[in-house]
């Protein structure tokens, strides 16, 4: 089963895809963004805020998010942590 992470303003990304949380403001990462966008491979979950974080999947794509890398990656931990507590249902 998928396990969903919110990326902020209702969007959800599967946990289990995404490779990394990079903020987007290093060169490498805005030319890696922009050549995403230019080939369909971004999808842009900001809501037209500025992107303050990069998730980058398994699958060659991007994800833009308006979060901070730091609250994806806490959310993360949360998860990981609820889950291993038996908390998680699904």
């Amino acid at each position: 089963m998928a396990k969903l992470l919110n990326i902020g303003f209702g969007n959800v990304v599967n946990m289990d895809k995404v490779v990394a949380v990079v903020s987007p403001d290093a060169a490498p990462i805005k030319r890696l963004v922009q050549a995403a966008k230019e080939s369909g491979r971004a999808i842009d979950a900001t809501q037209g805020r500025k992107t303050k974080a990069v998730l980058i999947t398994d699958g060659d794509m991007l994800v833009l998010s308006a979060l901070q890398p730091e609250t994806i990656a806490k959310r993360f931990g949360i998860f990981s942590e609820n889950e291993a507590k038996g908390e998680y249902d699904g």
